[in-house]
């Protein structure tokens, strides 16, 4: 099994660890809603050196990766970071993905349980050999400072403001004597910055941040409330929105699908699929129970089974079970009543808008 940088923390402060995708990581600390509740209202760390680091630093990287990604990245500019994804020929979602374009090399920052697929298949792709392709998982960590102070806690330990930066952008910066990449992305739904930095230093920056943070009574996060913060922000999660019988469309990201390009995997059958008209949608359900609708859940009409769950949960900030699910686009319009199947108890479900949660 795969262990961050962070492990030995992990261990000495009472991380719950489990395995997850390869890599043992913790699940929580305290309580997933303590976690959750910090993050929404303070600030949160988050170890996230599980997810797959891969760099391009060839003059041909950035046409290479254009034509393996769903988004246009030859428009992008140095600093610039964009969603994106990965498709198979026939429109499936490889997974999802996050390009960054700096002065001398490209990053892609992949999902750990997808890493090795991908490597694998971009290995298989038209010009990677002359791409300048290194996997560098291994070598980095990875921080995640999320949460309404995340902000300034960051730009202690930075030494400068990065608030000045635009949200999904990124730049290297040197700070605490080291050198990284300081990037305004994450998956919480709040405000914050991801670190990736040396894995030998990844300890000691952690340990620093919460120092700096103790004032704002920042926490150390885990997994679980990562998945309820990222489920109240609607951002799918690959393996459970997202999978390879899953087109870009039906999961409501064609705004990271460019069809305008000329080429990229994949293209032909999105653009057929948007001709041909959607079936399915992902929607946002608010269910009438404090049962969880765990993913599969059926979801059903007058007792027909219409769709199910990808994922659920009880919403520690609204104090209400939701769930995404797939249902019929006659069916996706925000108030339809449906009804999800709990083991044979049939619970009031209707359609909302996403996301469940926008912070101000």
């Amino acid at each position: 099994m795969n262990l961050t940088p962070l492990n030995s923390w992990h261990h000495s402060n009472n991380g719950r660890m489990v395995d997850f995708a390869g890599w043992q990581m913790p699940v929580q600390y305290s309580s997933i809603v303590d976690e959750h509740t910090a993050v929404r209202t303070r600030a949160g760390l988050f170890d996230i050196s599980h997810m797959g680091r891969l760099t391009f630093t060839s003059d041909h990287a950035g046409d290479f990766l254009n034509s393996v990604l769903t988004n246009d990245t030859a428009k992008m500019k140095a600093g610039e970071i964009r969603y994106s994804l990965v498709c198979r020929e026939d429109g499936g979602i490889l997974d999802d993905v996050l390009v960054y374009r700096l002065p001398d090399q490209w990053i892609l920052v992949v999902n750990a349980s997808n890493r090795e697929k991908i490597v694998a298949w971009l290995r298989r792709q038209s010009g990677f050999d002359h791409c300048g392709f290194d996997d560098q998982t291994l070598a980095t960590g990875m921080i995640a400072v999320q949460g309404p102070a995340a902000i300034r806690i960051a730009n202690q330990l930075l030494g400068q403001d990065v608030s000045c930066m635009k949200y999904y952008s990124g730049q290297v910066l040197t700070y605490a004597g080291i050198t990284g990449l300081v990037s305004r992305t994450g998956y919480t739904g709040e405000d914050g910055v991801e670190l990736t930095l040396p894995a030998e230093e990844t300890e000691r920056i952690w340990c620093r941040l919460l120092e700096l943070g103790n004032d704002a009574g920042v926490v150390a996060a885990g997994l679980g409330c990562r998945d309820t913060l990222r489920l109240e922000a609607a951002m799918p999660l690959y393996g459970h929105e997202l999978s390879e019988s899953v087109d870009p469309l039906t999961a409501g990201l064609a705004f990271a699908v460019k069809l305008t390009k000329s080429s990229f995997v994949g293209r032909d059958a999105i653009l057929a699929i948007r001709e041909r008209g959607l079936q399915l949608q992902r929607v946002g359900l608010q269910l009438e129970s404090r049962r969880i609708a765990r993913e599969e859940t059926p979801v059903t009409l007058n007792g027909q089974v219409v769709g199910k769950v990808a994922s659920g949960t009880f919403s520690p900030t609204l104090q209400q079970t939701i769930a995404m699910a797939y249902v019929p686009c006659n069916l996706s319009t925000a108030g339809t009543e449906l009804q999800v199947d709990l083991r044979g108890t049939m619970v009031p479900a209707t359609v909302v808008p996403l996301p469940f949660y926008r912070r101000s």
